[in-house]
């Protein structure tokens, strides 16, 4: 047969072509993941929408523990999630005012922190590494965080997946909760890829420390001059200081409050960068070079409709998340317990027309991440236009019904509750009225009827929302439960407040929904998994061995970075990549067999 009479140079060069290929297409094909979100394995586990998960927590001690979750120390367990077991995992209390709320209300329901990676950093729930599971505590709804977080992520914004849990200890009833995904690095990595950036969470609300250090500066200093300390300090002052995100020098040491909250590793550099993009950020100029304007534009839609004054557009400046990468923040929500105007507790009138371009009366008094957005005309008419997209597309009187048909069950047989199965009635069809009442009067804003400040409302009070009969205190408030199935008092007296008490038929009407949402039925009763004996056999620090009949213990093995083997499938385009590299590799050693020189 003729060959080419080069034939032994250009096999080579053509083998050797296609193996660079393989190697660069496989480069670029495989780190999708780490510019988007990565899929992790958990989101359609415990975080699947539409059902009631099961948690049990098999513990050694369980009263013991109870005793040391006011200071949080971690203790080891088991958790059983859905029938599955993961075993070694940390435990403890978690919270700040509400640990203490807990135990002035003679009450042991805490909220919980699970971190399945603390004593094992290759241990994950299916990718995921801290959870949080929270007690429902100062909501009669049982659902405004649960409204909060799943309104947040329809509309584009990162947020913490959420699903409602019936939690038993040792195989016995505990009661409903709310478990949220922890914003630390599962989080990052499913929403921004394994190649994510910088994580904070400021907080002002150290009341302690804020005590201690007026005591300190106060004594012979004048009052200017310590409000300018604590300024600098990120203390004190509504608005003022780091917590508020304010530029206020290139000293990495005025940002205390966001500094020593990072959630990640923080180098100099890092520091720099921010301190860079709060700079820009309180010139309210090139604000694109410093902010994901699209991000928090949608992060503060959703927020400034929720009115929510426990949060940086309140007093305390806390309960968000800070993210930074390659110098452009935005903001992730978190603890949104006190929205839809509990924190008020007795204004409904201010809460239900809370003026979307002034919200809580905190634009302009020092919040620059919020600022920006009515100092340029372009961003104002953006964030009206959103809003606008926000209420056509949340449906959020369905979302009350099918989570009220969801949970009921569950709230009627909760042994630990906070609240009574007719408080909880009650709350629901209250908020229910509240949304009914926020809408119409953010519509109204919207389209001029309605003023859109807390100025122009001033001067037309008459044009408001009438908030007659609507009492903010029944869908729960700060001073935390009403007294629940288990018998608890209220911790603060009677805080009622005004107006007259809306029940479920006020909302609902004659019929009230029953039944399941569309998405699926809940089950009937949450089953735990039986228990083998009637003590759990393991002592702290030491893993339970699980002998149920097909369960095995920590079902999801570890893999690289915490995720588990289930969370490192392969993405199918960087499979199918793969394939086409093969067969360029095996295309080009058969045709230098076939062409070789014999």
């Amino acid at each position: 047969m003729a060959t080419h009479r080069n034939i032994d140079r250009v096999c080579p060069v053509f083998v050797l072509l296609a193996l660079a290929l393989t190697v660069l297409l496989l480069c670029v094909g495989a780190p999708e993941s780490d510019t988007a979100g990565s899929v992790m394995g958990y989101e359609t586990r415990l975080f699947e929408q539409g059902r009631v998960h099961t948690i049990d927590i098999v513990m050694d001690d369980w009263d013991g523990f109870l005793d040391t979750c006011q200071s949080e120390e971690y203790a080891a367990c088991a958790v059983v999630i859905d029938g599955e077991a993961f075993k070694n995992v940390a435990i403890r209390g978690k919270g700040n005012s509400s640990l203490s709320m807990v135990s002035s209300m003679d009450s042991e329901r805490y909220s919980f922190k699970i971190e399945f990676d603390h004593y094992d950093s290759g241990k994950s729930y299916y990718g995921l590494d801290k959870l949080s599971l929270n007690n429902l505590i100062q909501d009669a709804t049982c659902m405004k965080d649960y409204l909060a977080y799943t309104l947040m992520g329809s509309f584009g914004v990162a947020s913490p997946l959420c699903s409602y849990v019936y939690v038993t200890v040792n195989g016995e009833d505990w009661g409903l909760y709310l478990a949220v995904e922890g914003v630390e690095e599962s989080f990052l990595q499913r929403n921004y890829g394994t190649d994510y950036g910088e994580l904070y969470k400021p907080d002002s609300e150290q009341l302690e420390g804020n005590m201690e250090m007026g005591a300190e500066k106060m004594d012979g200093t004048e009052p200017d001059a310590w409000n300018a300390q604590a300024g600098k300090a990120g203390r004190g002052g509504l608005g003022s200081g780091s917590a508020a995100l304010q530029y206020i020098d290139d000293d990495p040491e005025s940002y205390s409050y966001i500094f020593e909250s990072a959630k990640t590793a923080v180098t100099a550099s890092d520091q720099a960068r921010l301190i860079a993009a709060l700079q820009t950020l309180s010139s309210a100029e090139d604000i694109e070079s410093a902010v994901d304007t699209d991000a928090v534009l949608r992060y503060f839609v959703v927020h400034n409709y929720l009115v929510n004054g426990d949060s940086y557009t309140g007093s305390l400046l806390h309960n968000y998340y800070l993210y930074e990468k390659d110098g452009l923040l935005s903001m992730i929500p978190w603890d949104y317990n006190l929205a839809f105007g509990s924190f008020q507790t007795t204004d409904a009138a201010s809460a239900v027309n809370d003026p979307i371009d002034t919200p809580l009366s905190s634009t302009g008094s020092g919040r620059p991440m919020l600022d920006w957005i009515f100092a340029d005309e372009s961003y104002t008419a953006q964030y009206h236009q959103y809003f606008a997209e926000f209420l056509d597309s949340a449906d959020i009187l369905s979302r009350i019904d099918q989570t009220r048909a969801l949970i009921a069950p569950y709230v009627e047989k909760d042994p630990t509750a906070f609240y009574s199965y007719d408080a909880f009635e009650t709350g629901v069809a209250t908020l229910r009225t509240f949304c009914q009442l926020r809408e119409q009067s953010v519509r109204g804003q919207l389209d001029g009827t309605i003023p859109a400040t807390a100025a122009g409302q001033a001067a037309d009070a008459s044009a408001l929302i009438d908030v007659s009969g609507l009492t903010l205190s029944d869908m729960g408030s700060a001073q935390g439960g009403r007294g629940g199935a288990n018998g608890m008092g209220k911790l603060f007296g009677d805080f009622g407040g005004r107006g007259e008490r809306l029940d479920a038929e006020d909302a609902f009407g004659d019929n009230p929904p029953t039944g399941q949402p569309d998405f699926g039925e809940a089950p009937n009763a949450a089953a735990a998994p039986e228990m083998p004996g009637e003590d759990v056999p393991f002592a702290f620090g030491e893993a339970p061995q699980m002998d149920r009949p097909g369960m095995e213990a920590d079902n999801a093995p570890a893999a690289p970075n915490g995720m588990t083997a289930a969370s490192q499938a392969p993405n199918m385009g960087a499979l199918i990549l793969l394939g086409v590299c093969i067969l360029v590799l095996l295309a080009g050693l058969l045709i230098a067999v076939k062409f070789r020189r014999k």
